[in-house]
């Protein structure tokens, strides 16, 4: 199964803040905010939705191809994926941009506030998947995640045009769509991905009930933050998985793109829709245990012993398989 995966790529830079931003909040002052939070911590790591993926399913033994738009500054971050596993040779490069800037700053419950500098990713709607699938010998599944907004429609409306089955993940960028284009971005995909709080933004922007857009979509699945996650498929029955336990709670930075690096990769493996969904926990735990959304490794025998722990022998034989 041939995987493109498009979206964002950037260097994040990610802070600490040792309070709570709830406590600096005062009620009937919010139409003027001017706040300053004072930092204890300042990390740069590699990130962006597409790499982040990319490099889940890299550590899984995958090759995905990472489709995105980076500046003249991507060269190092090229060869970290290179080493990882990801095909990186349909990446635009910038010859005018910086690779996009992700900013964000976590408190002591792990709510986050964060800005995004776009830079060269406003040249991924340049990007054609034909030459992508050309290259690869053609695609089974095109991850449309949050890019330039543009990029997104572009390579929407084109994987409709050619017949490729897409999975819509618009995340970030929902704030910024209307209902239009939210509509065509999740009309007819393959999957649909979204966070319980995003889930209840499409349902508003677009007009559409849940059931209406369960109609429209093959499978939705939608992350329930530390209650794991739901997939739901019109006429059957919900699927509901829970996290795996984690050691202690790092960063949540990057963990709902674990989680898609390892229910893609379940689906490569032909797993059934829990599998994946377990398969996707599991890595995802990985990550809120680590500073940074790539830092973390992927131990074959710990992983499966973690991985059997929490969902079970028959569970865990049938992703061994595949990880040895």
């Amino acid at each position: 199964m041939r995987i493109a995966v498009t979206g964002s790529i950037a260097t994040d830079h990610l802070m600490t803040f040792p309070g709570r931003f709830a406590d600096q909040l005062v009620a009937d002052q919010l139409h003027t905010v001017s706040l300053s939070f004072l930092v204890d911590e300042l990390d740069v790591r590699r990130g962006g939705v597409a790499p982040n993926i990319c490099f889940g399913m890299g550590l899984l033994g995958l090759r995905p191809v990472l489709v995105g738009a980076a500046g003249a500054d991507f060269g190092e971050y090229r060869a970290w994926l290179d080493r990882h596993g990801v095909d990186t040779d349909s990446v635009r490069i910038s010859e005018v941009l910086h690779t996009a800037r992700f900013v964000c700053t976590t408190d002591q419950d792990h709510n986050q506030i964060a800005s995004f500098y776009t830079g060269a990713m406003s040249e991924a709607r340049q990007i054609e998947l034909q030459p992508v699938a050309e290259r690869v010998g053609g695609l089974d599944l095109v991850l449309i995640g949050a890019d330039d907004p543009e990029a997104m429609l572009r390579h929407t409306q084109e994987c409709r045009t050619r017949g490729i089955s897409f999975a819509a993940d618009p995340s970030q960028q929902l704030a910024r769509m209307d209902g239009e284009d939210i509509r065509l971005l999740v009309d007819g995909a393959t999957y649909l991905f979204t966070n319980e709080y995003e889930k209840a933004l499409i349902e508003t922007k677009t007009g559409w009930t849940a059931e209406e857009i369960l109609g429209r979509v093959g499978t939705r699945v939608t992350t329930l933050g530390a209650n794991g996650v739901r997939i739901e498929r019109a006429g059957e029955p919900a699927i509901e998985v829970g996290c795996a336990q984690e050691e202690s709670k790092v960063d949540p930075t990057g963990v709902g793109d674990a989680f898609r690096a390892g229910f893609l990769a379940g689906l490569t493996w032909q797993l059934s829709l829990e599998r994946a969904a377990q398969l996707g926990c599991m890595l995802a735990t990985l990550v809120i245990e680590t500073l940074g959304t790539q830092e973390y490794e992927l131990r074959r025998a710990h992983f499966m012993e973690r991985f059997t722990k929490a969902y079970g022998e028959e569970a865990a034989g049938e992703v061994r398989a595949h990880l040895a």
